[in-house]
């Protein structure tokens, strides 16, 4: 769906702009008390509102001429339609947070948000915080950069060592071929045991790509685009690659494609992908899964001329912090100003990550003496904290959601399934986006 179209349909939610008045639009010094005021929006997380609510008294406490207004932003019918409705009706935020690459690059497309680094202070953020190199991924076709993430969460591959164990393996593959061996071997010993078992695997919905087909391919491509200046610029050789290893998985029986109940917490399947926002669940109903006992996480299988390849790029479950461009050019300072007060102190993207588990979007963590003890407590993390510099945030292009059903329903869901082999699937995959990308 195109921006216009998406701006129009939020007009029609924005009938109840008077329910979102109360939390978004910016307010005058005069009318503040003579403070500037900083509405924010953070994230539907209990945790994450708690987090920004401490760092915004913390804040007011040192600089008393600003407020920062801190709310839930609200997510039904979703949190992107609220958003879309505040802009549409003249009540957004002055900031918010939650925002991913994709959808940012619709509300850039519209003017809504403002490019960060055109803002003063924003570039002695990115320096105190130490995430430059984070940063690289985040940058826009048009050279901008419009969010300022938060959090970086790298999808990588959790494996069950104890099976492996049993198979004669002492760590996880690292290539196709190597993995579909530990498939066979997996075979002979537990036939009714797969490598992979997710029943997202064969469904075309979009945003389910984000956690298969993407971390695949950014391994097998080294991080190269998909979609860049709204056009298909795909490699072709890591597209084939990738689906190549899911049609070889699908022909040696090592998927499952059927929707199971925590196939890898039992034992059904060896491999899954892995967010870290899976181990405090892990903790309460599966208190047996012990990393480094019974399983470990490692960056995504690679192609068998990859193999010695070092730092495996990956995709990033990662959202970040918008400036909207309703709010005025004092509202925009001190906004900055926050954030840099926020971020000139790694305690508290330590204090954030113990409170939400979600790793900050930094360069330096796991070197960091400030984060040493966290990840002495919690090393399956510090394997993601690793990663931060090695994962790449979502397409930025408006279109991103038709982009992902596509490559799902011509290319992804038909190799899965056995319907088509790579190539043909590359073939129409390149057709049909090329195509939408025209329109």
């Amino acid at each position: 769906m195109k921006i216009k179209k998406i701006v129009c349909a939020a007009l029609s939610v924005a009938v109840a702009g008077s329910l979102l008045t109360a939390c978004g639009g910016g307010s005058s010094a005069s009318e503040n008390d003579g403070k500037t005021k900083v509405t924010f929006w953070a994230a539907p997380n209990p945790t994450q509102v708690k987090f920004w609510k401490q760092m915004a008294t913390a804040y007011e406490k040192e600089n008393p001429d600003v407020n920062i207004e801190v709310t839930q932003m609200k997510e039904s019918p979703s949190s992107e339609a609220t958003v879309q409705s505040a802009i549409a009706s003249d009540t957004a935020p002055t900031i918010s947070e939650n925002i991913n690459r994709s959808f940012a690059a619709q509300l850039a497309d519209s003017k809504a948000i403002v490019p960060l680094n055109e803002v003063d202070g924003f570039d002695k953020i990115i320096e105190e915080r130490n995430m430059t190199e984070s940063m690289n991924g985040w940058e826009f076709s048009d050279g901008n950069q419009y969010v300022l993430p938060v959090y970086s969460n790298p999808i990588l591959f959790g494996w069950r060592t104890d099976i492996l164990n049993e198979l004669g393996y002492s760590e996880p593959p690292k290539t196709y071929s190597e993995a579909i061996e530990v498939g066979k071997k997996l075979k002979e010993k537990y036939p009714d045991k797969v490598l992979w078992a997710k029943g997202d695997l064969g469904d075309p919905t979009a945003w389910m790509r984000w956690f298969d087909f993407f971390p695949l391919y950014d391994a097998a491509s080294n991080g190269a685009a998909f979609v860049e200046d709204n056009q298909f610029v795909a490699d072709k050789d890591a597209t084939i690659d990738t689906l190549s290893f899911m049609a070889d998985l699908a022909d040696q029986k090592l998927l499952l494609t059927d929707q199971v109940t925590d196939p890898f917490e039992t034992g059904t399947s060896i491999m899954t992908d892995l967010g870290p926002w899976t181990f405090p669940n892990w903790a309460e109903k599966y208190p047996d899964m012990v990393y480094g006992e019974n399983y470990t996480v490692s960056t995504p299988l690679v192609p068998d001329d990859m193999k010695d390849a070092e730092n495996v790029k990956t995709y990033a479950d990662a959202k970040g912090i918008v400036i909207y461009s309703q709010a005025s050019k004092e509202e925009q300072k001190a906004a900055i100003d926050f954030l840099k007060f926020v971020y000139s102190d790694a305690k508290n993207d330590l204090k954030f990550l113990e409170m939400t588990n979600l790793i900050p979007a930094r360069d330096d963590a796991t070197e960091n003496e400030t984060f040493t003890s966290f990840f002495e407590e919690n090393p399956q993390l510090k394997v993601y904290a690793e990663n931060v510099p090695n994962a790449i945030p979502a397409m930025d292009n408006a279109n991103y959601n038709d982009i992902q059903q596509i490559l799902g329903e011509k290319a992804w869901v038909p190799v899965v399934t056995g319907k088509k082999d790579p190539e043909k699937a590359w073939t129409d995959l390149s057709k049909a986006e090329k195509e939408e990308l025209k329109k």
